[in-house]
């Protein structure tokens, strides 16, 4: 048995210390050692103090601990204090019992440590049965494979997230990082709940973006619900996936996100037409309750494809759309007329222009479904495209055996060019209003023409040839501007209202022109109901792409998304930026888009066209029947009988369009005053007759003569 070193240190410095206490107050009573004694003796008396007060355990072991300080300085003040060595040696019997006290009865090592034992009182080593490790909430061995252990360490190292474990772990083929691994809540019965792709990414040390949580259909041998969850772990794929992704992830991550131009879609294909130079891809809603919601030029920027160079379309139709990306513009390609497209079907169809597909689109020269004519409504701005359409309309109608007739407010090239192969064609607004005034009586005098099979009057039928009179077109070229004239306008405006209601059951057809569809221009409401329901607008550029979106949408039963007609066709070329930076011109190498029009078809659908072209510096006569179709004899002797016949370009006979004046009116000097009424067409009835209209004042005269007629001097 050894004793340990510390005691044997100890005891040494008791043994050591004792005469020290012993002589020193004898021998040198003043002596610095007699004051460090007594100090700390004093300190010995602070520790057993301040354990006493202490609320902690150990206050007696604390109290032994200071004791051989407090007995030091007590021997050593007896020692000073007592007479020489004080009777029968007393100051040395101190001094040697503090020593044996100290080294036998109160080591000062047993104490300085907690939990110290003697080196002498440790029992032997003995061997001890191994800790059996408390069960793991993991599956037990069930023979996975080396991944799914590996999968499985990882998981209980970091705690078992959202109290699950892992089922099983499947690598991905041909992938070196990437694995789906099939989770289950360690509870049975209990949903797994607050996993995330954070959680799951940390103990694989990858990103939480290449995480993907799935949930687990119940298949057979299997559960599923929610006590079950996969989590695909794709680091490489979505490596590959941003530097070189495929057609269907590009769509996803760019187009169909909630950010992208077409939020919720899915891309059905991508198909490339190097023939036609254009690469479609055509994608449908994921729920096909939803209607697309498409911009475009955020899907452009999705594609990396140019957004601004006229190459790029959308067409929808219902839960599917279409996009169109072409090499080239393809509406800046020329599509001559011939008279094949343009000789009309058996249903009075006839192709009148080509999509950005390529494909024909149709306008009607009689509503065959409705055994009636059709009106027409031709809107744009200057030299965008609307005399062109006239030719081709008035050619397909003349094949199809009708009748033509064209009016304007002004004389042109074109127009004059076709008079010479329609029936009538007229350039100024009196000749407009007694072309409506004709149509509009011929109505009374069709609904009168006996047929010849049983002798009796019917409704026109598009193709019988029982019929004994032809289809007749009525074309007004700017009739806004014809509505609004001093004179003629309030005739052409109520004359054009009735020939709308009831030209198309006696084969009259009413085509008006111009800029602008709205009523203050001269479309009534009525007018712009009978023309839409009965014909397909053809909008032309309106002078910017916000007026021509609304032309076409103030045409159509609902307001559909309505294609774009820029000012120019133009492709893109270079940085506008860098340009800018440079100073240079930006290039000048756009394509007019005359002839470029959007047509509204039977469903209300806006589709953009470019119309065929009629080259008015060549013969046309190819395009139009070797003969003119003209009224028959019956119609025009009945329209003389009224005296809507002959010179339209005549000057307005008495009273034809408002009552002569009286005789007694003196210094009128011929000036007639503008009334309403008049024979042929007009207001009439007996208020009309006797009451004159009020005059419109732009002269001083014209002031005064109106004051004189209100007062009826």
């Amino acid at each position: 048995m050894s004793t340990p070193r510390s005691v044997v240190l100890e005891r040494l410095a008791y043994t050591l210390a004792a005469p020290v206490l012993a002589v020193a107050p004898n021998v040198y009573p003043d002596s610095p050692v007699n004051q460090v004694v007594q100090l700390a003796g004093a300190a010995g008396v602070g520790g057993w103090f301040l354990a006493a007060k202490s609320e902690e355990t150990g206050a007696g072991r604390k109290i032994l601990r200071w004791t051989p300080l407090v007995l030091a300085a007590a021997v050593d003040v007896a020692a000073k204090h007592t007479p020489g060595w004080g009777p029968w040696w007393l100051d040395g019997l101190l001094a040697a019992g503090w020593a044996a006290a100290g080294s036998v009865v109160l080591p000062f090592s047993r104490h300085a440590r907690r939990h110290h034992r003697p080196a002498l009182a440790t029992p032997a080593p003995q061997l001890q049965p191994a800790e059996v490790p408390e069960p793991s909430p993991a599956l037990p061995d069930d023979g996975a494979d080396l991944l799914t252990r590996e999968a499985r360490m990882l998981w209980e190292n970091a705690g078992m997230p959202a109290r699950t474990h892992i089922v099983n772990a499947t690598r991905h083929p041909g992938m070196r990082h990437d694995l789906t691994i099939l989770l289950r809540a360690s509870e049975t019965g209990r949903p797994i709940t607050g996993l995330s792709e954070a959680a799951v990414a940390a103990p694989f040390g990858v990103a939480a973006s290449d995480v993907k949580l799935a949930d687990v259909a119940i298949q057979p041998g299997r559960q599923g619900g929610p006590g079950w969850m996969e989590a695909h772990i794709t680091p490489d794929a979505n490596q590959r996936r941003r530097t070189k992704p495929t057609d269907q992830e590009r769509w996803t991550d760019r187009v169909a996100g909630p950010k992208g131009g077409a939020p919720g879609s899915v891309l059905v294909h991508r198909t490339r037409d190097n023939e036609r130079g254009v690469t479609f891809y055509r994608a449908k809603m994921a729920d096909s309750t939803e209607t697309p919601r498409i911009d475009l030029a955020k899907i452009c920027r999705g594609l990396s494809l140019p957004e601004d160079d006229s190459c790029v379309f959308v067409l929808i139709d219902g839960n599917e759309f279409l996009i169109s990306a072409f090499d080239e513009p393809p509406l800046s390609a020329i599509f001559p007329a011939t008279r094949e497209l343009l000789t009309p079907d058996a249903k009075g169809m006839y192709v009148c222009g080509f999509t950005i597909t390529g494909q024909p689109v149709k306008n009607m020269v009689f509503q065959h479904d409705k055994n009636a004519a059709a009106h027409g409504l031709i809107l744009g701005v200057s030299r965008s495209g609307k005399t062109q359409f006239f030719a081709i309309n008035m050619a397909a109608e003349s094949l199809a055996g009708a009748v033509v007739w064209l009016s304007t407010v002004r004389k042109d090239e074109k127009t004059t060019t076709l008079g010479q192969y329609i029936d009538r064609q007229g350039s100024n607004a009196l000749w407009m209003a007694r072309q409506l005034r004709a149509a509009k009586a011929l109505c009374e005098i069709r609904a009168e023409m006996p047929w010849p099979h049983d002798g009796k009057p019917h409704d026109y039928k598009p193709g019988d040839s029982r019929c004994p009179y032809r289809l007749l077109s009525v074309y007004a070229d700017e009739f806004m501007t014809a509505a609004q004239d001093a004179l003629f306008g309030e005739d052409i405006q109520t004359n054009g209202d009735d020939l709308t209601v009831t030209g198309l059951k006696y084969g009259i057809g009413f085509k008006p022109a111009g800029q602008s569809p709205f009523a203050h221009n001269g479309f009534s409401t009525e007018m712009k109901d009978n023309l839409r329901q009965n014909s397909r607008p053809v909008v032309f550029n309106m002078g910017s792409p916000g007026a021509t979106r609304k032309a076409a949408e103030g045409t159509m039963e609902n307001a559909y998304d309505v294609p774009t007609i820029p000012a120019r066709y133009s492709r893109q070329e270079g940085s506008a930026i860098e340009r800018a930076m440079k100073g240079e011109a930006d290039p000048e190498n756009g394509v007019s888009t005359g002839g470029v029009a959007v047509i509204v078809l039977d469903n209300g659908r806006a589709v953009l066209m470019r119309s065929l072209y009629a080259d008015f510096d060549t013969d046309l006569s190819g395009l139009f029947p070797d003969e003119v179709n003209r009224l028959t004899d019956y119609e025009i002797s009945e329209l003389e009988k009224r005296g809507l016949w002959g010179n339209w370009n005549r000057e307005p006979d008495p009273g034809e369009f408002w009552p002569e004046p009286d005789e007694d009116d003196d210094e009128d000097d011929g000036r007639s005053r503008r009334r309403g009424g008049g024979k042929g067409g007009g207001k009439q009835g007996t208020k009309s007759s006797t009451r004159p209209a009020e005059p419109q004042v732009t002269s001083p005269r014209q002031a005064l003569e109106a004051i004189k007629s209100l007062n009826n001097a």
